[in-house]
């Protein structure tokens, strides 16, 4: 593999995510405008976002590839995005209203070449079903786990898989903000192999 390869975040859950298949990247720092335009499905509001995240950066460089990507999450049948909780009493109150609900992730990527100025992007949505939970549940998740700079205040990688009934989708590193699957398809568009 070859080719030098960016990726645009500041997460630290994409960043492991990305060491799952790759030894060799450099991480960046994309400074875009995340402010959701006036009636922007949540589809069309991920995908712009990882677009810009990877323009951003591939404007710094005459070449390379950029991996952009950019996620958020509505309960079935809504459009408000469900955010970071950043405090107890607020990952409270999401994840009691989560309950017995199912919630849709929708992940955008964005791979994009800086040497011509081209990109390929993807949406994968993940739906997971949520257990009809109770306070002290959902208490105990949260003192063991503290998720708080999670959106939706879990992590499924680890005990936040206990607050699921089910899970549906092709990707599940998707749910955690890169799906693997798509990316290693776009790699191979740009012929890097990454087996």
């Amino acid at each position: 593999m070859s080719a030098n390869i960016i990726l645009a975040s500041t997460s630290p859950f994409r960043k492991e995510v990305l060491l799952k298949i790759l030894d060799e990247f450099d991480v960046d720092s994309p400074d875009v405008d995340e402010t959701r335009i006036k009636d922007e499905q949540i589809e069309d509001y991920v995908q712009r976002l990882a677009i810009e995240k990877a323009r951003t950066i591939a404007d710094k460089h005459e070449t390379g590839l950029i991996i952009g990507s950019d996620q958020s999450a509505a309960i079935v049948g809504e459009q408000d995005i469900i955010g970071k909780p950043e405090n107890h009493a607020a990952a409270i109150k999401q994840l009691l209203s989560f309950s017995g609900k199912t919630v849709i992730f929708y992940t955008s990527l964005c791979l994009y070449d800086a040497s011509d100025d081209s990109h390929q992007v993807e949406l994968d949505k993940f739906h997971v079903s949520f257990r009809n939970l109770s306070q002290e549940q959902v208490e105990n998740y949260l003192l063991k786990e503290q998720p708080y700079n999670c959106a939706g205040s879990f992590k499924s990688e680890k005990l936040g898989i206990a607050l699921f009934s089910k899970m549906e989708g092709t990707d599940p590193n998707s749910l955690i903000g890169l799906p693997l699957i798509k990316l290693i398809d776009m790699l191979k568009n740009k012929g890097v192999e990454v087996i």
